[in-house]
């Protein structure tokens, strides 16, 4: 496909991307409105066209269709039925699970919506519920094999899940060390038999990473090709070297006649991450590179994408920098594919290594222009009359008063996201959402929160800071302005899980802080399907 950019340099301008959730129904189900035989068909027509967008993939239009079809016959269960569906595509999983039990409520032996409310519990990491919904489904339909594979699955994972809890008291013995000992045994050689790219060695007989090497692998890579394990694990430990030495906030000027690109999920889609680097270039001095996060899931290249960020920080330390995002996380790589693809891939000790070393990188950047812009445009600066940019996954926070150094304190290696203290800044900087109304509201996603444009003016202003970077949700330009300039949005994986029909977009820094949007195309790759090494019920939901 053909390469398109934007050469817009306004940061006040909201693009036509910006994507408004459906309002949730205030409708009262305990005392609805009369519904006459005019409403009912006219609701039916408008389900009908909602289906229509649905099939055609126009998730937004179909959530809204649902929407005012429920509003002119908020007793039909089957409309809140499909609107969860819809919400699941669109990722608002709280949103999709309250439509659901709205379904229940209106329809208590509603299967469907039992085992769509099932997914919605998985989707945000709370299997015990899902087992509850998915063994009434059963109960109302005891032939359904597809539902009985999947309360086995579920129940599955939930002793998994408990049985990883009891051992990793009992280890001591972190991944990296145990993959260091191993190859200090000699466990962990390269196959005579490999004739791939190869990594050079120095005189001490260690390995080194060389951008011959890099470019070999990446032609490696799109020829459907996997390195061996031992190169795995020496590229993750070379970006682990340099992970460990960052603070929580990494602090990165661009200095003169340099940029930065600021690079939203990729999650896995190899084809389109080796055309983005095709356009941004890989890390120099003059041209940095930062991704944030979510370079893992649903996409199933997402070992060879995560091994080329590695690749290149192990290269460049000083040029090429990485934010986490909420899919570097034991519990979203279990759901969404990344633990089996690894597993599949390079054995179970490289997940335990990956697992390991997503908890050392960083959780957001500051980008701070090294010249004053030649139009401040209104704009906040820090106290040197310059401007920066907060680069973080998700947003903010769920009070005032956070500051840039409170982020740097964060001790992230070792840990998962929490929900107290510092444990919970840190879940926010990966999961939050912006919202068009004031203040602070709930996660359409059913985790974190969501943070309003007054919430982001005072945290800027208060932290000498002109706007924030973030990624986190599709936008169907790739990117866009809101919170009136004060938040973009970027996003870096086109046509996402080979349905969302979206652009990709990159964002450009410059010396004086001058931004630059680039879009870019998804590209064909080979016939595999999303989440490919994800079994059960969330795979077939994301087709």
């Amino acid at each position: 496909m053909s390469e398109s950019s934007s050469t817009s340099r306004s940061s006040t301008t909201p693009p036509s991307s910006v994507i408004p959730s459906p309002t949730l129904s205030t409708l009262s189900l305990t005392d609805p409105k009369e519904v006459t035989e005019d409403d009912r068909q006219e609701a039916a027509k408008l389900k009908a066209d909602a289906n229509k967008a649905f099939s055609s993939r126009n998730f937004l239009k179909a959530a809204q269709l649902y929407s005012e079809a429920i509003a002119r016959n908020p007793s039909d269960a089957t409309l809140f039925c499909n609107r969860a569906y819809t919400r699941i595509k669109l990722e608002e999983h709280g949103y999709a699970l309250q439509d659901a039990s709205h379904a229940i409520e209106l329809n208590p032996k509603y299967a469907k919506a039992f085992y769509r409310r099932a997914m919605c519990h998985i989707q945000i990491l709370k299997p015990q519920q899902a087992i509850a919904d998915l063994k009434r489904v059963l109960a109302l339909e005891p032939q359904n094999a597809q539902v009985r594979r999947e309360l086995e699955s579920t129940q599955k994972l939930v002793r998994k899940i408990e049985f990883e809890k009891a051992i990793e008291v009992e280890e001591e013995k972190s991944a990296v060390d145990r993959c260091l000992e191993m190859i200090a045994e000699g466990s962990c050689e390269v196959e005579k038999t490999y004739q791939g790219p190869t990594l050079e060695t120095t005189d001490d007989g260690k390995y080194k990473i060389t951008i011959e090497f890099i470019r070999s692998m990446l032609q490696w890579f799109k020829d459907g090709k996997t390195l061996p394990r031992r190169y795995a694990w020496e590229i993750t430990l070379g970006a682990h070297d340099h992970f460990v030495k960052e603070e929580s906030l990494v602090d990165v000027k661009v200095e003169n006649d340099a940029t930065i690109d600021v690079i939203g999920d990729v999650h896995g889609q190899l084809y389109d991450v080796l055309h983005l680097l095709s356009l941004t270039g890989v890390p120099s001095p003059k041209h940095l590179l930062l991704m944030n996060g979510d370079l893992v899931d649903r996409g199933s290249w997402s070992v060879e994408v995560i091994l080329i960020a590695f690749a290149l920080k192990w290269l460049h330390p000083t040029g090429m920098f990485i934010n986490r995002g909420n899919h570097e996380a034991k519990e979203m790589n279990r759901t969404y594919g990344f633990e089996g693809e690894a597993k599949h891939k390079h054995g179970e000790q490289t997940y335990k290594l990956f697992a390991h070393v997503f908890t050392t990188i960083p959780l957001a950047t500051l980008v701070s222009a090294t010249r004053p812009p030649a139009k401040t445009e209104n704009a906040i600066l820090s106290s040197n009359g310059v401007k920066r940019y907060f680069v973080t996954h998700g947003g903010l926070f769920s009070k005032d008063g956070i500051t840039l150094d409170d982020i740097r304190k964060i001790k992230r290696i070792g840990r998962q996201p929490g929900t107290e203290g510092l444990m919970c800044m840190f879940l926010f900087l990966l999961w939050t959402d912006p919202q068009e109304t004031p203040g602070w509201g709930p996660s359409k996603r059913g985790v974190g929160i969501a943070f309003g444009p007054d919430v982001t003016r005072r945290w800027c202003e208060s932290n000498g800071v002109t706007s924030i970077l973030r990624s986190h949700e599709v936008r169907q330009d790739g990117y866009a302005v809101e919170h009136d300039g004060l938040c973009t949005t970027v996003f870096s994986a086109p046509n996402y899980v080979d349905q969302a029909g979206n652009k990709g977009a990159f964002v450009r820094i410059d010396a004086e802080g001058t931004q630059e949007y680039i879009q870019f195309d998804a590209q064909p790759h080979p016939n595999v399907r999303p989440m490919a090494y994800q079994s059960g019920g969330l795979a077939s939901l994301m087709m």
